[in-house]
């Protein structure tokens, strides 16, 4: 089963289950994987729908963020469940050792020297983590491999 018809099938299941606050979240999922596939006249793959929900929770987080600052708790808790919610539909991370270990062999694949091949490294990166490992960390230990 693909991850789309999950998230149908779980939509499906938190309507049987009247719980309104998941089905509203996987309904914002679905409903932004459709509008990506009439802009980009494309069928999403699971990879796609990774991306998509990885985007979602960094909009979500930034969200909390701004919501912190200006006291809205209850939506600082609205915008903390439906991350809940989503991450549901992520594989299993990285942990900080396994992608330092995953950057240190692209770094070394790709012969990359100092903080000018951060582009380069991080191109490939990102196409070999995406869905694994968050970007930020990734980020992170990119820059660490090349300043040593």
């Amino acid at each position: 089963m693909s991850l789309k018809e999950r998230i149908t099938e779980d939509m499906k299941t938190a309507m049987r289950a009247k719980d309104a606050e998941r089905l509203g979240t996987i309904r914002m999922l679905l409903a932004a994987c459709k509008q990506r596939e009439v802009d980009e006249r494309i069928v999403l793959d699971d990879t796609a729908v990774i991306g998509l929900v990885d985007k979602l929770i960094k909009q979500r987080k930034d969200s909390i963020t701004a919501f912190e600052q200006g006291g809205r708790a209850d939506l600082v808790a609205k915008e903390s469940a439906e991350i809940q919610v989503l991450q549901g539909y992520l594989p299993q991370r990285l942990n900080a050792e396994e992608t330092a270990a995953a950057v240190a062999a692209i770094v070394a694949s790709l012969g990359a020297t100092g903080p000018g091949d951060m582009g380069k490294v991080m191109a490939a990166a990102k196409a070999q983590l995406a869905g694994k490992a968050d970007m930020a960390s990734v980020s992170a230990a990119v820059k660490t491999a090349l300043s040593n």
